[in-house]
């Protein structure tokens, strides 16, 4: 490491990112008090290092990371921390780092979720795994209603945390940058 642009960004976002794993791991919850405070000094680091274009970067970064999963966590398909962990990220990785992000984190859930599935269906068949993995709001009974899923159903059907591959994906990239020079750290762009 060359700078202290460097320093301060690979140990925020190294840390930032373990934190949450652990955590979402943990506690299947990420909080307030990591991603808040990732999220301020993020547009501190882009101001102090980057000037106003790394201001326009983060804000860019933060639209495209909080942005998407912001629509899939008000449709259903997200949670609510994976949108905070994204949003106190995106600020320090700016508008390309954020976009790359997203992109191999999904490539990695994919795959992982691909074999977790093909793994239930060798081991405990379909109809079982089906079962296992899939709300479907169907009575049990003739006659039941249908019953509200609890946060705990949901949580136990969880087949991942998110943390986990957006991690990956970042750790990852600033690997391949450090030992390619590409893609680029987000400052070089």
């Amino acid at each position: 490491m060359e700078s202290l642009q460097e320093i301060v960004f690979v140990v925020a976002v190294v840390a930032y990112t373990l934190a949450a794993v652990i955590w979402d791991q943990k506690y299947w919850k990420i909080p307030n008090k990591l991603t808040l405070p990732m999220f301020f000094a993020g547009w501190v680091y882009q101001g102090y290092f980057n000037g106003f274009s790394g201001i326009r970067d983060g804000a860019s970064g933060f639209l495209i990371g909080f942005g998407i999963l912001f629509i899939l966590w008000i449709i259903g398909s997200g949670g609510g921390g994976d949108v905070k962990l994204m949003g106190g990220l995106s600020v320090w990785l700016g508008f390309r780092w954020s976009l790359y992000v997203f992109i191999c984190s999904t490539l990695i859930v994919i795959i992982v979720t691909a074999f977790i599935v093909l793994g239930n269906v060798l081991t405990i068949g379909p109809k079982k795994m089906k079962k296992k993995l899939l709300a479907t709001g169907k009575p049990t009974k003739t006659g039941e209603k249908r019953k509200q899923e609890t946060v705990q159903e949901k949580q136990k059907r969880r087949i991942m945390a998110y943390a986990l591959p957006i991690a990956l994906a970042t750790w990852a990239l600033l690997i391949a940058s450090y030992a390619t020079h590409k893609p680029l750290l987000p400052w070089m762009l």
